[in-house]
């Protein structure tokens, strides 16, 4: 941006930018301009295109992280639209689940605790639950803040403490007063305040939508209600969704299943399963367990492993750990943390349901030699001892040792057999540890049947808290073991141990000496704050995984656009492992399950098909968002039968009493814009939503109508850091950086940020480069348009023209190829940047006698429609104010551009980098360079007037010879050359070859050989083309002004090296021909001072 006299930012350019998109805004309004309209003809391959995106959630503004994703879809079609295609973009906003009704309830809480409007202490975050976001930069729809004009202040506490806020605090920072923030106490109105707000900052930021389709989910709206319940039934019918009692991750504070969005972190998590073992103690109790004499007290421990329970020579425990003894039923206690006791509490393990009761309170040292009866164990009796490295935040807090296959517990093991001190430590009996051997159980190939004692050894680890070395130690045993490892011992010996795993736990199971036990694999938390657990549940789940329907949705995938290897193989990995998922809730906003009112169709559940929705959503809801006008329709006439009708090729609804012509219009808008063509998402939707999406296609909808293409990305940072609001000036809204930057500008980042898998990079001196670049241009083409007389008139003829011609169809050319492959950042370049620096460099070239009308008015053009897509507002402008014309830029047409001429683009960059290599070696003759052979005659002291230019445009002698060689040695498919042995032996046989010393022969040869080797492998067998596909002479020889320009020399000459009158020319500077004598591509130049 420009400074002003004192030191101050000038905004004139961005103001400026920002007028231009509220004229433009109004030139589209009057005419409806993204208005989607289908035709009775269906459309052919490329006539139409309909493109959409994930539905944001409504709990707040939106900001870059959606724009960025969103851009890659406005940016396809915009580009469609201008080549003249059917374009559909639709919107719509995402109310259902939890995060609104917990940001709701999050309220209720703060105003009741202090106030309303609340009056908060320096503890406030103590006194509160937290209910922020863990990944509030990367989720869509967080709070976020509007334009600085719009804050409010923080209250003092709220600024002392860690940088959570209060709910409060989140919604005064969009400028709200207190009396309207106690509004959003009420859930619904969130959904009245925040959508309108977002349809507002997508206008301004251009997306070309027809906003006649958009709307809201949830009951609110009765129509998409209607739609989604149609839906839920379709899927039941089709045995596509049952009630069964699984695990799945579950909020206790909201009392219901956790899906992904319903999570402030942990998304994706599953449960992990495990087998829990029930060590019992063996009475007599000691004094801080005699409250429990008369119960089985078992020290429950969680293993993945439970094959290897027969060589237990101890279990382990924490000193430091809190443990509780918990109820589980009337005569069993388990001993184990708290945590675990929730979860166990939640899967029908407790005395008192999802309540679990602690008895007593221990500590690790209180359980430290307590006797133990373990299943399995060859040993009759084991103790519990110390180990310093047990993580209480997984499994039980209580572990099962097994030395003889786990690295970890034999090195503990080891360490009290052979350290004294550390037995004393934790007051460990000798006759606890000292008579316990390894027991082998398991034969593993390479390992023996004492595996862990054996890479122990192997890899020298010294005690238990060499943690590297045991990490490694792990990794070669554990996979092994159940791969490749045998049964040595117990009712299975012999057996593999991939096959005795599941016999030996189902056995523990049913003698009662085990639990199945689920937790999350890694720690969750929902949007009401609350850590998650694994719960036994009775609901409604949906049947991804069954192997039918898995095979269908693989044939789908298959036949995909997914404009990345990394995006496929992150599909493969979901439908390797997605399984039956929970579909309902209890509590959040959303619709009702049709045949069970008691649950609501959770959030990633009624998003799954909505994009046929989108078809006839402006004929059911005309125009309003929330469903509310039903002059056209009545939401209860949209009856299972008429959405048949519409959606799946059902018979006419005969019994419905909506009028035919509306009926046939809804079908004809389904029949002609589905399937979709692409769908833009953020790599995160992989593995659930958009996997959903393809599998609730193929369930509902016939073969031809399931999605064409999925396109998705990174997130995006903010200059080279993550996105946060919690960093404050690294978080921008969508608004936010319109008022900041313009919305081109922005756009123009955002398409500058990058295209693929890995997260993007806006940087906002990108978005003030291109406020200062879009302003620069439009000023020259006014003044441009302004000196029209300076133009030249004539037909374009000159080299200069040709060349710049040929760069506008390159650009024509290679733009269109780059949008049509969604590389928007390559688009960019090719349509803006190169053109841009053709364009500069042709009005050097032309030089005194001016640029050609034809070819800049034609420039002006060409330019405008390539960066429309992505700056539609200065392109439209740029169209009707500076260049006249009729219609919209954005739907002008792709422009029409010959066949490019790459030898003509070849000899313009051979003349560019000679010109460039010539005035290196001018400023080194002029500065008095003595780099060089000190033999060569020394410079002139005045600046020459003068240049020769030698040439030799063809290989001749031993290097000719080397090339054939080359030639037929090498692969053009593979780019690859015979071994060089074998180019010996052809060098051998050469005239060269056999003429003296090969050994001075190969000396000479080698170097030149192994270049133009190095050369074609990087650009293709025309490194090795004797000469260059046109004339060097010829070229030089046409732009001798340009060359004097460039150089600033009065005279230049292109002579010929195979002339011997002009190697005489050369005089005293001979040698210079003789040091760096002239080869095709490369001439040699001589200054001369007259």
């Amino acid at each position: 941006m420009a400074s002003t006299a004192d030191g101050g930012k000038s905004f004139a350019r961005r103001d400026r930018l920002l007028e231009i998109e509220a004229t433009v805004r109004k030139w589209w309004d009057e005419t409806d301009i993204f208005r989607a309209e289908s035709v009775e003809t269906p459309p052919s391959p490329g006539e139409k295109f309909f493109g959409n995106f994930p539905f944001p959630y409504m709990n707040g503004f939106l900001h870059l992280g959606h724009a960025f994703s969103l851009s890659k879809l406005e940016f396809a079609s915009a580009y469609h639209r201008l080549r003249g295609a059917n374009v559909l973009l639709p919107f719509a906003f995402h109310c259902t689940g939890m995060p609104i009704k917990a940001s709701a309830d999050k309220l209720s809480r703060e105003v009741q605790k202090f106030g309303n409007p609340p009056v908060f202490h320096n503890d406030i975050e103590d006194s509160i639950n937290k209910l922020e976001l863990e990944k509030k930069d990367t989720e869509n729809g967080g709070n976020q803040n509007l334009p600085d004009k719009f804050k409010g202040k923080k209250s003092k506490a709220v600024s002392k403490s860690s940088g959570e806020k209060t709910q409060w605090e989140i919604l005064r920072s969009y400028g709200l007063s207190d009396s309207d923030i106690s509004k959003f106490q009420d859930p619904y109105y969130w959904l009245k305040f925040f959508p309108p707000l977002a349809v507002e900052d997508l206008k301004a930021f251009g997306l070309g939508c027809d906003w006649r389709r958009t709307f809201i989910t949830t009951d609110i709206n009765p129509f998409f209600d209607s739609f989604v319940r149609w839906q839920m039934r379709k899927l039941k019918k089709l045995g596509k969704i049952v009630k069964d009692l699984r695990y799945t991750i579950y909020s206790p504070l909201d009392g219901q299943p956790c899906a992904d969005h319903d999570r402030a972190s942990g998304e994706g998590v599953q449960p992990q399963d495990y087998t829990l073992i029930k060590m019992e103690v063996v009475p007599p109790f000691p004094p801080k367990l005699r409250t429990l004499e008369g119960k089985k007290v078992f020290l429950a421990a969680a293993t993945l492993r439970p094959e290897t329970m027969y060589g237990q020579t101890n279990s382990w425990v924490l000193p430091e750990g809190k443990y509780g003894a918990f109820e589980i039923n009337d005569t069993d206690v388990f001993i184990l943390t708290a945590r675990a006791a929730l979860n166990l509490a939640y899967q029908r393990f407790s005395r008192v349901p999802e309540k679990p009761t602690c008895l007593v309170e221990l500590s690790g040292y209180d359980l430290i030699g307590l006797p133990l009866k373990s299943p399995l164990a060859f040993n009759e009796i084991i103790y519990s001892l110390p180990m310093l490295t047990i993580l209480t935040d997984k499994g039980t807090g209580i572990v099962t040792s097994v030395p003889s296959d786990s690295p970890d517990d034999f090195m503990a093991l080891h360490d009290l057999k052979s350290k004294l001190a550390l037995r004393a430590k934790f007051g460990v009996k000798d006759e606890w540890v000292l008579p316990f051997e390894v027991i082998p159980i398991i034969n593993i190939p390479e390992f023996g049947d004492k595996s862990a004692e054996k890479v122990c050894q192997d890899l020298k680890i010294k005690s238990q808290n060499d943690k590297e070395k045991l990490a490694e130690a792990k990794r070669l045993t554990y996979l092994r073991g159940f791969t490749e490892g045998t049964m040595l011992v117990g009712e299975y010996a012999g057996m593999k141990v991939q096959e005795a795993k599941n016999l030996i736990r189902n056995k523990l199971l049913e003698l009662n000496q085990a639990l199945m036990y689920s937790e999350p694999e890694k720690k969750v938390m929902s949007r009401s704050g609350d850590e998650c657990v694994v719960a036994l549940t009775d609901q409604w789940y949906i049947t991804y995984g069954e192997p039918e329907w898995k095979k269908k949705t693989e044939e789908c995938l298959a036949g995909m656009n997914l404009y990345s290897d990394e995006a496929r193989h992150g599909f493969e990995h979901t439908l390797g492992w997605l399984n039956q998922w929970a579909c309902s809730r209890s509590f959040g906003l959303g619709t009702r399950l049709p045949w069970d009112e008691e649950f609501l169709v959770e959030s990633l559940s009624d998003s799954t098909i909505y994009m046929a929705y989108y078809t006839i959503s402006h004929l059911l809801q005309r125009g309003d968002m929330y469903g509310s006008d039903s002059s056209s329709v009545r939401p209860y006439q949209m009856t299972d039968e008429v959405w048949d009708f519409v959606f799946c090729g059902g018979s006419y609804p005969k019994s419905s009493d909506i009028s035919s012509s509306l009926l046939n219009k809804m079908k004809q808008e389904f029949e002609y814009w589905y399937p979709f063509d692409l769908r833009t998402s953020g790599k995160d939707l992989i593995q659930n939503h958009l996997t959903f999406c393809m599998y609730n296609h193929t369930a509902i909808f016939p073969k031809r109508h399931w999605p064409r293409g999925f396109r998705c990305n990174g997130h995006i940072m903010l200059n080279s850091e993550k996105m946060s609001k919690s960093t404050g000036s690294n978080f921008r809204t969508i608004r936010q950086a319109i008022e900041e930057f313009s919305a081109d500008a922005t756009r123009f980042s955002l398409a500058d940020a990058g295209d693929g898998m890995d997260d993007a990079n806006f940087v906002f001196e990108t978005a003030n480069a291109a406020i200062l670049r879009l302003t620069k241009e439009i000023s020259w083409m006014q003044e441009v348009l302004a000196s029209d007389s300076s133009l030249r008139d004539s037909p374009p003829s000159t080299y200069a023209d040709r060349v710049f011609a040929n760069e506008i169809n390159i650009a024509v050319k290679m733009t269109e190829s780059n949008y049509n492959d969604f590389m928007f950042r390559e688009a960019l370049k090719t349509g803006f940047y190169d053109l841009q620096a053709a364009r500069d460099e042709y009005r050097f070239s032309c030089g005194i006698n001016g640029m050609n009308r034809e070819l800049i008015y034609w420039f002006m053009d060409i330019q405008t429609r390539l960066i429309t897509p992505i700056c539609p507002h200065y392109g439209e402008y740029v169209w009707r104010e500076l260049l006249k014309k009729d219609g919209f830029v954005v739907k002008a047409g792709w422009p029409v551009a010959q066949t490019p001429d790459l030898t003509l683009k070849k000899a313009n960059k051979y003349l560019q980098d000679s010109i460039i290599s010539m005035r290196k070696l001018l400023q080194k003759q002029v500065s008095g360079s003595k780099k060089g052979n000190k033999n060569a005659p020394s410079t002139v002291e005045n600046k020459p007037e003068v240049v020769f230019i030698y040439v030799n445009e063809r290989y001749d002698g031993w290097k000719e010879e080397c090339l054939r060689i080359l030639q037929n040695k090498f692969n053009a498919e593979t780019r690859r050359f015979a071994p060089d042995g074998e180019i010996l032996e052809a060098l051998k046989e050469t005239e060269i070859g056999q003429d003296g010393n090969f050994r001075q022969i190969q000396k000479l040869c080698m170097p030149f050989l192994r270049f133009k080797k190095d050369e074609a492998v990087v650009v293709g067998p025309h490194a090795l083309d004797l000469k260059l596909p046109f004339g060097e002479m010829e070229v030089l020889q046409e732009n001798l002004e340009v060359i004097k320009r460039q150089l600033g020399v009065d005279r230049v000459e292109v002579l010929s090296i195979a002339d011997p009158l002009a190697v005489v020319k050369a005089g005293s500077y001979v040698s210079l021909l003789h040091q760096t004598p002239p080869s095709p591509g490369n001439p040699t130049a001589i200054f001369l001072a007259s």
